[in-house]
């Protein structure tokens, strides 16, 4: 199999009428991602859902062991890639989001205590809270979960310093 991609077997070769959506986003994605899991010899279930203007991947499996590839950074990892094959053979930035054995889940869990803990320190006196640096994607969700929690919060710093600091409303 080759690993180049021609005009003629490209998704959105120059001159085509047809769109990119993001159901083909999601398929060669899932192709990408079922390409790695072929090359580490790992058995998984590809399940792709548009939400709003984003593809999420979700990888899982009931006969085998993901929990190698469900590590943070290694997800981390693999979704970058997986954005780059997708950019690679699209010639479109992707904002793919990928789960890996219900990675998403459990940092989803890890916000959430890292928020309540924060409040508690406002709750305790404290003018304001900060959060440690994270994805633009953990961001949004800690955004969300403050604001469910009735509190402000606003993202401070530049790249790879970005962080949410915390505030009372």
């Amino acid at each position: 199999m080759s690993d180049t991609t021609t005009e003629e077997n490209s998704p959105v070769a120059d001159g085509d009428d047809e769109e990119l959506t993001l159901d083909d986003e999601g398929d060669i994605a899932a192709d990408y991602i079922e390409g790695l899991l072929d090359i580490a010899d790992l058995d998984g279930d590809i399940d792709i859902e548009v939400r709003g203007e984003r593809v999420y991947l979700s990888v899982s499996t009931e006969t085998g062991d993901l929990s190698a590839l469900a590590k943070p950074e290694v997800v981390r990892a693999l979704q970058e890639l997986t954005r780059l094959a997708v950019q690679n053979q699209t010639g479109e930035f992707s904002r793919l989001i990928l789960d890996i054995g219900g990675s998403r889940d459990v940092r989803q869990q890890e916000l959430a205590t890292l928020v309540d803990r924060a409040i508690a320190k406002i709750e305790e006196g404290a003018v304001q809270a900060s959060l440690p640096p994270m994805s633009s994607y953990e961001r949004k969700l800690v955004h969300d979960l403050v604001a469910e929690r009735g509190y402000v919060s606003n993202s401070h710093g530049e790249g790879a310093e970005r962080h949410t600091v915390i505030t009372r409303s």
